[in-house]
């Protein structure tokens, strides 16, 4: 299966940095973090979000870059 993700380039450069030190490919990195995670049971969530998420006024006047998504979202 192949998959496109946008990954910020400073964590990109990271990845390729450590993924050559242990002589292998961002593929094989990203691959085996997701068997590492994959691993590990569901957490389930407590309760639920009150809507709206993000409140801006008028519907449709949210713009959010990848960047505002990653500083939002708690990645491991």
């Amino acid at each position: 299966m192949r998959t496109t993700v946008d990954i910020p380039d400073t964590t990109y450069r990271m990845l390729k940095t450590r993924a050559a030190a242990e002589g292998g490919t961002v593929k094989q990195l990203l691959l085996r973090g997701a068997e590492v995670i994959l691993r590990e049971p569901v957490k389930k969530k407590v309760g639920r979000l009150s809507e709206p998420i993000f409140n801006k006024g008028k519907p449709g006047s949210l713009h959010l870059t990848n960047e505002m998504i990653y500083d939002l979202i708690d990645f491991p």
